[in-house]
Order: structure tokens, then sequence, then C-alpha cells
């Protein structure tokens, strides 16, 4: 078994390769253009072995634009370059995802936003029809917010789910988060509505009233998948720095800079390795695609490849890495600072 290992979305190791196109609507911005960004992204994950990328969730701008719909059709207009970037990934072997941004969401009660936000699903869920990716090609999203009421959130969501379009329900999965909804909450979404999960390690341990065993629990989360599909994971490190805030003094009016300390919600920058070794050797044996959320994105990716060789050669086999075949300097470099602030 050799599992994928992917990152999401900017590239920081080559300056220069963009993700989308990210002009204003003034400037005519198409899909087209994405895609020609996408092919230059996997030039670079084919130079770097790397075969498992989440793309861009802005990849047609102003798809779904209520206000803008001179953009509505790009997705009809870019079929024969879609067909074309589609053929390129499953030449690479290449996994390709989307994980949709934190304004879609299925369980509000505003039944306009659940609208829009299945609008929106529909739309990315077309791209990757329109590549002719397989099932492994998914939609990640959260279940939303809980609107005071947890349980009504569930059921709302569970009732969405009914309605939505196949090209929808073909790709979406559902992840547990770290605030709201822990992995028993979307466990009990699964039972009704048979709904894949993807299992975010991070999120468990920030959020599990429950209490339920980690390895079990990710069991439970891959056999959702039906069997000819490899199920994927999401891992990251929480951030350990100490934080700079600005405050207001109430009584000055004055702003003061002040430190905190971390929130364990927080992403670091690159994965820690020995946490990373643990949790891989103790599920050797279960098969599972795995997604890096670091903010240092490809970076982070090749620093725990290199990481895994030195430290762990027995769990760098499970990801395909051998010494001497994958060779990744990063003790200096260069890319958009920016870039991590944002996350």
């Amino acid at each position: 078994m050799t599992r994928r290992l992917g990152f999401p979305v900017s590239v920081l190791g080559a300056p220069g390769i963009k993700s989308n196109d990210t002009r204003r609507w003034q400037s005519n911005p198409h899909l087209k253009t994405s895609l020609d960004y996408l092919n230059a992204v996997f030039d670079y994950l084919g130079e770097n072995h790397i075969s498992m990328y989440r793309m861009s969730s802005d990849l047609a701008p102003y798809a779904t634009h209520p206000d803008l719909p001179q953009f509505h059709n790009q997705i009809k207009e870019s079929r024969k370059e879609l067909k074309q970037v589609g053929e390129r990934a499953r030449r690479m072997n290449l996994r390709l995802s989307f994980h949709p941004s934190q304004f879609i969401v299925l369980n509000s009660p505003d039944a306009v936003l659940r609208d829009k936000s299945t609008w929106d699903l529909e739309s990315q869920g077309e791209i990757l029809d329109r590549m002719e990716l397989g099932p492994e090609a998914v939609l990640v999203i959260h279940v939303g917010g809980s609107y005071g009421d947890k349980q009504a959130g569930i059921d709302r969501w569970c009732t969405t789910w009914d309605r939505l379009p196949k090209v929808v329900r073909r790709r979406l999965v559902l992840e547990n988060d770290d605030i709201r909804f822990s992995a028993a909450d979307v466990l009990a979404i699964h039972e009704r509505t048979g709904v894949r999960l993807v299992f975010d390690v991070q999120h468990f341990w920030c959020l599990n009233p429950e209490q339920l065993e980690l390895r079990s629990t990710l069991e439970r989360f891959l056999d959702t998948w039906p069997g000819g599909e490899q199920p994927k994971i999401h891992f990251s490190s929480p951030r350990t720095q100490m934080r700079e805030v600005t405050r207001k003094n109430q009584a000055t009016g004055r702003k003061k800079k002040m430190l905190q300390a971390p929130v364990w919600t927080g992403h670091a920058d690159f994965i820690h390795p020995f946490d990373f070794i643990s949790f891989f050797r103790s599920v050797a044996d279960l098969e599972t695609d795995v997604m890096l959320e670091a903010k240092a994105k490809d970076l982070a990716m090749l620093r725990l490849r290199e990481d895994l060789v030195r430290y762990a050669p027995d769990v760098a086999v499970q990801f395909g890495f051998e010494p001497g075949k994958i060779t990744a300097p990063l003790e200096e470099i260069e890319a958009d600072a920016s870039v991590l602030e944002a996350g």
C-alpha cells in the first residue's frame, strides 16, 4: 500500500505559480485562465513527485455570483480545456479535490443561503465531472453552524442532503470540525445519509466530547468509503508559538501590542514529524491518502518527506519515499510571507 500525500492550493516552493485567476470582475477573469495556471501547478507537482493536490475553490471566478450573470457559463465554455486538464491529471495519477469555502453552509436556517451553497457545490462538482475524474475527486465541507440548536442543525443538514443534485451527492464528503460538530456528530449524519466522511486528526483532538477512541473512530470514518475508493484524511500540527495581538486600552483608548498563548485549533506552518510518525505507525495497516493542512503548504510537505526518510524509513515507505530518490533542500526558502500569514 502506497499512500498519496498532498497539500492545498498555494504553491510556495516556486514563486510566480498562481493557483487561480484572481483578477476582479472588471478585468473579466475566466476559468480558462485558471486552467492555464493549473497546468503550471501540475508541472510543479510532477517535478516534485507529488500525487495529491487540493485545487482552489475559486477556480471558476464569480461562477455563481448572483449579480454577475456574464460569468455563469464559463464552465461550459471551458469544457474542452477541462477535459484536457482532467486527462493530464489521470495520466499523472494525480488525486484532485476541492474544499469549498466556509460560506458554503448546507444547514443554515436561511433557505436562500442553503440554495446558494448548493449552487456553489453544483458548480464545483460540474468542474470535476467535466474533467472526467473518478469518485475519489471530492468536495470536502463541514456541517456548518449550530445556530443555538446543534441537533436542529444536524437535522437541517440531512434534509438538505436529500434535496441535493446528483452531481453534488456523488462528490460530497463531510469532515469533523474543531468547534461545533465532532466526529460522533458526523458519524451520526453518515448513518442517516450515507455521505462519505473525512477524518481530521487535529480537529478530533480539539473536539471530542464523547471521548471516542481515535483508532476505532478512524476505522469507522474509512469504512464510509465504498470498496474500490481510497479514503482520505486531513493531518496538521497545532501552532505552538506565542501570538502577537493588538488590544485597545479601554481607559486611555490607546492600542497596545500583547502576547497571547496559542489556541490549539490553529495550524502550524510545518508538520511536527514525530507526531506524524507516531500516528502513522499506529495506523500502518489502514489504507488512506493524506492531505496536509500546514500553513507552509508544499514546503511543509517537502520538509516532512525529508524528515520521514531521516527519522522513520518505515513510515516513509508507506508514502513511497526512499532515501536518495527525493531531494528537496529547504534550508533557505524563497516564498511570499503574506501567504503564510494568511494561512
